[in-house]
């Protein structure tokens, strides 16, 4: 459908400014750590339920917190746009919201609770000034987005059934550019033992091996294969990675360490499948047994498929012309540095998802803002890019 003048003037003057603040801070005030999320599941059902819609709660495998859904559905058949967010923040110490001039701060802010009232402040407009001509637009949220706490376990399930849109917005704080390709990712965690007890360094046994030299042969292994992955990259994504974060052993300077473990990330691009990705890293992990007479265990945790977007899909059309009715110019592509519900929409349905969300900042920190001229600003472009795409 075309954005008319007279739409983004409907759309546009619908916004209710003191509306979207409200609901930010109501989400941002309920604690909600990954795994726990019920608290702001409940506010975000009940500011819906208050302001008419009809909401469902499906459990999605995930009881304690059962998911949000909510629809506003247009008199004629069209396409469906999803707007999806999580409410669970990582688990760092709770911060209450506060209002400061442009700025919300507090817990979730940036990561995703101020995105999300944006989303729910556009569905709010979409029904008030009734310019959505055709179609659906549908709304969830959940929790167990949050690695490691979760691995995007309900939103998976509400798409295996069926709660999927024909396009996806997702307000991330992500703001300059359009993501069209990101990584997938996995976290695994390498544990290597020795059989005997712990002794001092100078009584230990010569015949058993030490889990620090493993350790650092392993450390040597990963680095080669970071090497070989590099050949393998992307001009927007970058390369496949494979990285270590942390590696500990012993207890004191002078014991004979029984256990060393390594922890870190596995990054691959679009075309490399998660099998193939583990099948590799536990090939390796079996090598370095056999060779260093040790023990290892390799626990692989997948998070999120790799991610690709169609720049020819009506869901990209339909956002740039709402984003440049808004902005005034259309976004630059670029790559998506993280990974986020998007990638499991691509994964599991192959739907078009377009990660967009506010200016903000501090996610993951103790410190998370966001703007609220920005949040404006969002409501008005998932409004009228559902406007554009849904006719």
């Amino acid at each position: 459908m075309t954005i008319t003048p007279a739409i983004v003037e409907s759309i546009r003057k619908a916004i209710d400014r003191r509306r979207l603040i409200d609901t930010a801070v109501q989400l941002i005030a309920a604690p909600s750590w990954t795994g726990e999320a019920e608290k702001a599941c409940d506010c975000l059902a009940q500011v819906l339920r208050r302001d008419g819609f009809a909401v469902d709660r499906p459990a999605a495998g995930h009881t304690r917190a059962p998911a949000v859904v909510a629809r506003l559905e247009s008199t004629r058949p069209g396409r469906t746009l999803q707007f999806n967010g999580h409410l669970d923040t990582v688990h760092l110490p709770f911060v209450a919201p506060q209002v400061d001039g442009d700025r919300i701060t507090g817990t979730g802010a940036s990561d995703m609770k101020g995105g999300l009232a944006a989303a729910v402040e556009a569905l709010q407009v979409l029904r008030d000034s009734k310019v959505l001509s055709a179609g659906t637009v549908l709304l969830t949220a959940h929790d167990l987005h949050e690695a490691p706490w979760g691995a995007g376990q309900q939103l998976d399930q509400l798409i295996r059934d069926g709660c999927v849109g024909d396009g996806i917005l997702l307000p991330e704080p992500l703001h300059d550019r359009l993501p069209v390709v990101g990584r997938g990712g996995a976290i695994w965690k390498v544990t290597i033992r020795r059989p005997g007890a712990p002794v001092h360094e100078v009584m230990r046994p010569l015949d058993e091996p030490s889990v620090i030299s493993a350790g650092a042969e392993l450390i040597a292994r990963l680095d080669r294969l970071g090497e070989r992955l590099a050949n393998k990259s992307h001009p927007l994504a970058g390369p496949e990675t494979v990285f270590i974060g942390q590696i500990h052993s012993g207890e004191i300077y002078n014991q004979y360490p029984q256990e060393c473990w390594l922890e870190g990330t596995r990054r691959w691009l679009p075309g490399t499948s998660r099998q193939q990705v583990e099948k590799e890293f536990r090939t390796l992990m079996d090598d370095l047994e056999r060779d260093t007479k040790t023990t290892v265990q390799a626990d692989f945790r997948f998070i999120r498929d790799d991610f690709h977007l169609d720049q020819n899909d009506p869901l990209v059309n339909a956002f740039q012309r709402a984003y440049e009715a808004v902005v005034g110019s259309q976004l630059p592509v670029g790559p998506k540095p993280f990974m986020d519900d998007g990638n499991s929409f691509w994964g599991l349905a192959k739907k078009p998802a377009i990660t967009h969300g506010p200016r903000a900042g501090g996610q993951h920190t103790v410190n998370e803002w966001v703007s609220i001229d920005d949040l404006v600003r969002l409501a008005q472009v998932y409004a009228l890019t559902a406007v554009a795409y849904c006719g």
